[in-house]
């Protein structure tokens, strides 16, 4: 992803394109047919173990949390604080609409950008970020992130991208190598070790790493601690 001048992330076609039916399209689709049951059952085991991780916290912002599809494992724990954001106000209206009330009555929405959230230093124990920084392709965009997220929170973030170093990757790197080319890129891998390094230089430290298929599968979960 690689900004125009006068441009930030917010702006950029992916976030705007929710409207009401493709932010519907977008609740529903983790629930349509077994092998997106079957991730997303997957998806929810990690982030249990994510949040165990980094020590059960007691507040937790959800950005940019899209409809909802982590809410539930949030709030698991009965007396966690529950705070989620996104950018585009229908995907937060939707998954207010369509979770169970049971949820959504421990949820507390705001409208922003995970790049400039309206919050004071240290809001919360800790971050949740999950399948949102594959988007970010170019080093400036992940730093601005990473920045936001260490002011922000007290303690950890949990943040899940595609990584190299596994088939799949391999598989998409062959295919990029055949793919006509396109002006506009929205989904990255980006080297281990690279990202690793920017954690690193931006205050964070690496407390464990979480793949969804080791070995097979690009999705890896970081949880990160504050230093």
């Amino acid at each position: 992803m690689t900004l125009k001048k006068n441009q930030t992330v917010a702006e950029l076609p992916f976030s705007d394109k929710y409207d009401q039916q493709h932010a519907q399209q977008y609740y529903e689709k983790h629930d349509a047919g077994f092998w997106r049951k079957l991730s997303n059952w997957r998806d929810h085991q990690i982030a249990r173990k994510a949040l165990r991780l980094a020590g059960n916290p007691a507040s937790v912002l959800d950005t940019p949390c899209g409809t909802g599809r982590f809410w539930d494992v949030l709030a698991e724990d009965s007396h966690r604080e529950i705070h989620v954001s996104d950018y585009n106000q229908t995907m937060l209206d939707v998954g207010m609409a369509n979770r169970p009330a049971n949820i959504t009555k421990r949820v507390k929405p705001f409208q922003a950008s995970a790049f400039d959230l309206p919050v004071p230093d240290g809001f919360v124990d800790s971050i949740f970020c999950m399948r949102f920084m594959h988007h970010l392709g170019e080093p400036a965009d992940r730093e601005k992130l990473l920045k936001e997220f260490h002011r922000v929170t007290k303690d950890t973030v949990i943040i899940s991208l595609w990584v190299d170093g596994n088939l799949k990757a391999k598989r998409r790197a062959q295919l990029e190598k055949v793919r006509p080319s396109k002006d506009y890129q929205n989904r990255f891998v980006i080297p281990s070790k690279k990202v690793e390094a920017e954690f690193n230089a931006n205050g964070f430290e690496v407390i464990e790493k979480l793949d969804f298929i080791k070995h097979y599968h690009m999705w890896r979960t970081y949880v990160l601690r504050k230093v």
